[in-house]
């Protein structure tokens, strides 16, 4: 039975770029996958690109395609990107770009675009999920509108015979889901065989995760050589069964209780797990261990696909102000409790107009709260953080962490401060038909 080796190259923006080349260069792939892109990382990427129509894609694309097409280009291996981000033009023209410096001649680049339905979602009103408000009103606020592709403009660009495909923001299973179907062959409305594939692409979308990087803990979860995690690959058959596995000799562990992690990892009911291609079903997925880091995955199942397709909105959402400061020695959390308690107390008297401040001691009370900690800490870390409307209020929060220097209480050290735009994320739905994958292909 044939069988096709796909890797994952990369689990988010800023992963580690040597295990993408240990795939790339001993991994036997026949395609290697790099998924980059996050909800809010494409807002970014917007605004990057509002700024230079040069740029908007991922910042680590360059030095990825240095790192791995040299290894790709000599052994054949096709690579599948969303590091196109906001734009998958420009990403496409740097691509080419790079392979003309390395000397690559005639490596065929891709750009897919269509997912960008900005004009579509303004005009057509369209309702957030989350508020129910017309995404219209919120006006100017709006950087971008990108819909969830599923995986035509991959296919179109495989039967083009592309070398790299680079998209703008397609549904994280579509990225190795597409050359699944492109080389089986199968069918668009075979649910079953999508389904299953969509299950492969679950399991390797978030690269070291599911080979122990988000798995380990120490003492109960021991993982191997962690500071040389080897990135997933997997050995997929034409019926859909796969086995996920990893480079021999690189750091990690790939078992039955990793993988089962991964498949629940981000999933709210997993007998509907909606994608642009197929809802699939992962309550039939069973693991069986297949030798040392081998386990055989089989059992995903899958039904039509939805009418409507996903649109993560983009927009403006005023600015959060940070302050952060340090105590240490004997009564430290008291002093940390005082300091929190003078900067509202600043704030308050200053009338400064912030939505929301979060105070919080790390170390004490920043994830679970108050009362979980039965000793008084010897060192204490105070963070301050507004919303604010504007970037001045933003500063002055910071500020007010940084006065603490001199003006009390005793000891304090260490402070930084911080402002940054705030980049929300709403929900919203539209027919799929009004969502067009294009393809340009470029030869260096």
């Amino acid at each position: 039975m044939k069988t096709i080796r796909i890797g994952c190259g990369a689990g988010y923006s800023g992963d580690r770029i040597e295990p993408a080349v240990e795939l790339a260069e001993r991994g036997d792939v026949d395609y290697l996958v790099f998924e980059c892109l996050a909800e809010r990382t494409i807002g970014l990427a917007q605004l990057a690109r509002l700024r230079d129509p040069e740029s908007g894609f991922d910042p680590l694309l360059g030095d990825r395609m240095r790192a791995v097409l040299p290894a790709c280009r000599e052994r054949g291996v096709t690579i599948v990107t969303n590091m196109g981000a906001a734009s998958p033009r420009a990403a496409a023209h740097e691509v080419v770009r790079i392979a003309r410096e390395l000397g690559l001649a005639g490596l065929r680049v891709a750009a897919v675009t269509g997912d960008d339905v900005l004009d579509e979602v303004v005009a057509g009103g369209y309702a957030l999920v989350e508020s129910g408000e017309p995404v219209a009103s919120l006006g100017d606020r709006v950087v971008a509108a990108n819909a969830y592709a599923g995986i035509a403009g991959i296919l179109e660009a495989l039967g083009r015979k592309a070398d790299v495909i680079i998209t703008g923001r397609v549904a994280d299973p579509a990225l190795f889901l597409g050359p699944l179907v492109h080389e089986f062959g199968w069918a668009l409305d075979d649910w079953e065989r999508l389904g299953a594939g969509t299950v492969v692409g679950h399991l390797l979308e978030c690269a070291g995760q599911i080979t122990g990087g988000y798995f380990a803990d120490p003492g109960r979860k021991d993982v191997p050589d962690l500071a040389r995690l080897g990135f997933p690959l997997a050995e997929v058959a034409a019926d859909g069964t796969a086995v996920i596995t990893k480079v021999p000799g690189s750091g990690g562990r790939v078992t039955l209780a990793t993988c089962k992690e991964q498949l629940l990892y981000e999933i709210h009911d997993p007998a509907s797990y909606f994608t642009p291609d197929v809802v699939a079903d992962f309550t039939g997925v069973t693991f069986e261990a297949d030798g040392v880091d081998r386990v055989r995955v089989r059992g995903g199942h899958g039904r039509t696909a939805p009418d409507r397709l996903k649109v993560s909105v983009c927009y403006r959402d005023g600015f959060i102000g940070e302050g952060q400061i340090s105590y240490g020695g004997s009564n430290a959390e008291a002093r940390g409790r005082l300091a929190i308690d003078i900067v509202r107390a600043r704030l308050a008297m200053a009338g400064m107009p912030v939505a929301e401040l979060r105070t919080d001691l790390i170390g004490v009370n920043s994830l679970h709260g108050d009362g979980r900690n039965d000793v008084s800490p010897y060192e204490v870390r105070v963070r301050v953080a507004g919303r604010t409307g504007t970037a001045d209020a933003a500063r002055r929060i910071g500020a007010e962490v940084e006065a603490l220097y001199t003006n009390g209480p005793a000891g304090g050290a260490g402070a930084v401060t911080s402002v940054r735009e705030v980049m929300a994320v709403g929900t919203t739905f539209v027919p799929r038909d009004r969502v067009r994958c294009h393809v340009v292909v470029e030869e260096a």
